[in-house]
C-alpha cells in the first residue's frame, strides 16, 4: 500500500523500519519526528525494527525522542532485526531476550567472508570509516566503506556499484548454507541465523506483545526483491511503502487526524 488515504486509522500496533523510514541512515531523528512519535504514542502502540544495536536504537531514536516514562512503556524496540526485544519498565530499557551467535558460528561466518573476497577478487576501498565488521551479537553485518560512512559517500557507492554485494551475497550464501545473508541498507551485507528477518520479527511481536497480525501496520522503504522488508509482506500484516523520513511524517500525520 502506497495511498496514506487508503490506511485505516485502527490498527493497535505501528511497526516502523528505522533507517531511512523514522530518519536517515544512522542519523538522528529530528524535533518533528521526535513530536509525532510522541503524539502517536498516546493513542497506539509502536515497534521499531532495524539491523542496528540496541546502541544504535538509542543514539538514533531515544536521544531525541521527548516522551514520559508512561509513553515509552508503549514503545518496543526489536533491535538486530529482531533477534534483540527492549520495553521500557521500572524506569529504565530492559532487554527481555537475546540471541546471540556461539563463538563457533562466528568463526564460521568471518570465515566465508574472506573466502567470498577472494572467489570474487574483491578489494577493499582505499578508505574506510570504522569497521567493516560489526559484531552485533545476533548478527554479523559487513559495510562496504565501513560502520561510519558518510551516508552521501554510501549512496554515491550505491549507485556506480549496483551488482557488487548480491554477487558478494550470492557466494556467501554458498558458503553459510544455515544462515540468512541479507543485503541491507545501501552498502551493508548481514549475517543472522536461518529465517532471521523482518517477518520473524513481526511473529515475535505477535507473541511478545500479543497482538494479532491484522492489529498490525507495517512501515518500510524496501520491499523490493530481496529488500530487507519483503519478508514482512509474506506475513499477512498490513504494509505501507515510503520513500523518505518525509512520507512516514506525513502518514503519522494521516494516523493521528481522526
Amino acid at each position: 500500500m502506497n495511498n496514506i488515504n487508503e490506511v485505516p486509522k485502527d490498527k493497535k500496533l505501528v511497526i516502523f523500519d528505522l533507517d531511512r523510514t523514522l530518519t536517515e541512515s544512522k542519523a538522528k531523528i529530528d524535533e518533528e519526528m521526535s513530536s509525532l512519535l510522541a503524539q502517536l504514542l498516546k493513542t497506539k502502540m509502536i515497534a521499531v525494527i532495524g539491523g542496528g544495536k540496541f546502541e544504535q536504537f538509542k543514539k538514533q531514536l531515544l536521544s531525541k525522542l521527548s516522551a514520559s516514562g508512561e509513553l515509552l512503556a508503549n514503545l518496543f524496540l526489536f533491535p538486530v532485526t529482531a533477534t534483540t526485544f527492549f520495553k521500557y519498565q521500572n524506569n529504565e530499557w530492559a532487554e527481555v531476550y537475546s540471541q546471540n551467535f556461539s563463538n563457533e558460528e562466528r568463526e564460521e561466518i568471518l570465515s566465508a567472508f574472506e573466502k567470498t573476497f577472494r572467489e570474487l577478487n574483491y578489494k577493499h576501498p582505499a578508505t574506510i570509516y570504522g569497521e567493516l565488521m560489526e559484531d552485533r551479537g545476533s548478527q554479523i553485518t559487513f559495510s562496504v566503506l565501513g560502520q561510519k560512512a558518510p551516508t552521501d559517500l554510501k549512496e554515491q557507492w550505491n549507485k556506480e556499484n549496483p551488482d557488487v554485494r548480491s554477487k558478494m551475497e550470492e557466494v556467501l550464501q554458498k558458503h553459510l548454507p544455515d544462515m540468512e545473508v541479507k543485503v541491507a541498507g545501501l552498502t551493508s551485507i548481514d549475517v543472522t541465523r536461518k529465517g532471521i528477518d523482518k517477518g520473524y520479527g513481526i511473529r515475535q511481536m505477535e507473541k511478545y506483545l500479543n497482538t494479532s497480525l491484522e492489529d498490525m501496520l507495517f512501515v518500510g522503504d524496501n520491499f523490493s526483491h530481496e529488500g530487507n522488508d519483503e519478508p514482512v509482506l509474506n506475513t499477512g500484516v498490513l504494509c505501507f511503502e515510503v520513500k523518505n523520513v518525509e512520507d512516514t511524517k506525513d502518514l503519522i500525520r494521516h494516523l493521528l487526524f481522526q
